[in-house]
């Protein structure tokens, strides 16, 4: 009897036991996700260093030009800054990050419009959907703004505007979701999908291709290029550059959206490729020319930067060390190349950003660490290697160069053919700032 009874209070105990721990999942489940304030906390920092870079996009930029253009160059940035994040809160994270539609074309949720069904949502990373969808945001403004660079100081500045509010939802927003979104068809090819870790295709060559056929399309710049064209502020251009340096930090390593190993291996790859990207700039410039300028220096920090942007998650600092000096040759060749063929890409969008993304796009392939190669192999059953990543690399690079040429082209025939493109002939030549701004950046009573 007495064991009987302690066997039925036994039983008894494990059936509230088993309940109670029920109902503590069901109470768990139920509870709203842990914000991981560590990474949250890193992930603004690194939104706000990304928002930085388009101020020195603009002072990078500005410097380079002539004085009668710094202001109306300089704007063609900060424009960026309210037409596409304007546009981003809309529909733009929808159509990136929300699920495919239209065959993968891009994606769409109705409720991510104007962010209005990520108020509540911890992402699993433990950040604030908000979080995510601001630091993306800066991504969106920059990379149109990017290829204001080729077209600097002959384009109209609503068509300018018009523009990139198109490309921004017509080239750059199904390149995204291709690339990044996890049901987008590059993000799943091959074992692991493409690397892209922070933008080699997305930002980078989308931008840098569509500035090359924009400029081939404008055509050059009057009098271009017999007429002088000197940068009107070098020190403005070289402190651009180095708030580019500072906010780079934020693009990659706010990429791993965490703050942990992935942070750490990618501010590390950053700073190494850019540091040598400059050193390279400035050891060829010493071979080509026995001097080392500022400017070269300058763009060396951005050809390091914009090829390791792909790469900053799966090399090691060697990797990274080759990926910067052969970005610089390679861009070196290229401007090179470009006052052979005659074209005028104004501030060398393509000739840093198109081909530096490509260089680091593709040749990041033989510096993954082995354990990324040893994850790809399994998850293709044992057989992926160097070989079978390069395919998936040059396929994503392709189909990048080939959809934003494409589309670019089709809209800078739209809005020319509506609004035109070109400045005339006067606003040219009085410059821009007096032209479409009713300023001059200086103070100047003439035009330099």
């Amino acid at each position: 009897m007495k064991v009987k009874s302690v066997t039925i209070f036994g039983l008894v105990l494990a059936g509230f036991l088993l309940w109670g721990a029920q109902v503590v999942q069901a109470q768990e489940s139920d509870a709203p996700p842990f914000i991981d304030g560590g990474a949250t906390a890193w992930m603004l920092t690194s939104t706000a260093l990304v928002l930085l870079m388009i101020p020195g996009l603009a002072m990078f930029y500005g410097g380079l030009v002539r004085s009668k253009n710094v202001l109306g160059t300089m704007m063609h940035s900060f424009a960026a800054m309210g037409v596409m994040a304007v546009l981003w809160v809309i529909c733009g994270y929808a159509m990136s990050f929300g699920p495919s539609t239209l065959g993968g074309w891009f994606g769409w949720r109705s409720g991510l419009i104007l962010l209005s069904d990520i108020d509540d949502k911890i992402m699993a990373q433990g950040v604030p959907e908000y979080v995510f969808a601001m630091f993306q945001g800066k991504f969106a403004i920059i990379t149109p703004a990017l290829i204001a660079g080729a077209l600097a100081e002959r384009v109209r500045f609503k068509a300018y505007c018009i523009f990139i509010a198109l490309w921004g939802l017509l080239v750059y927003n199904p390149l995204c979701h291709w690339v990044w979104a996890e049901d987008g068809f590059l993000f799943n090819m091959g074992a692991r999908g493409a690397i892209d870790f922070a933008g080699g295709t997305v930002v980078h060559i989308s931008s840098g291709y569509s500035g090359l056929i924009a400029a081939i399309y404008l055509g050059a710049r009057r009098g271009y290029p017999t007429l002088t064209t000197r940068p009107n502020n070098l020190v403005m251009t070289l402190m651009g550059a180095g708030l580019l340096w500072v906010g780079w930090f934020g693009f990659n390593a706010g990429s791993a959206i965490s703050c942990g190993l992935d942070t750490a291996r990618a501010l590390t790859a950053t700073q190494t490729a850019a540091a040598s990207g400059a050193l390279m700039w400035m050891i060829i410039e010493g071979l080509h020319h026995g001097k080392a300028t500022a400017l070269g220096f300058a763009s060396g920090i951005l050809a390091g930067l914009v090829a390791v942007t792909p790469a900053a998650g799966v090399v090691q600092p060697g990797g990274a060390l080759v990926l910067g000096a052969v970005a610089s040759w390679v861009c070196y060749g290229a401007i090179l190349l470009k006052n052979r063929l005659g074209y005028d890409d104004s501030l060398d969008a393509f000739g840093v950003h198109g081909v530096g993304g490509t260089v680091g796009a593709i040749l990041l392939t033989f510096f993954i660490r082995k354990s990324w190669m040893d994850e790809a192999a399994v998850a293709a059953g044992g057989s992926w290697g160097v070989i079978s990543q390069l395919w998936v690399q040059l396929a994503a690079v392709g189909i990048a160069i080939a959809y934003a040429v494409g589309i670019t082209l089709i809209l800078l025939f739209v809005v020319d053919k509506i609004f035109g493109l070109r400045a005339d002939r006067h606003s040219e030549m009085a410059g821009l700032d007096d032209s479409y701004h009713g300023e001059r950046g200086y103070g100047m009573l003439t035009a330099s």
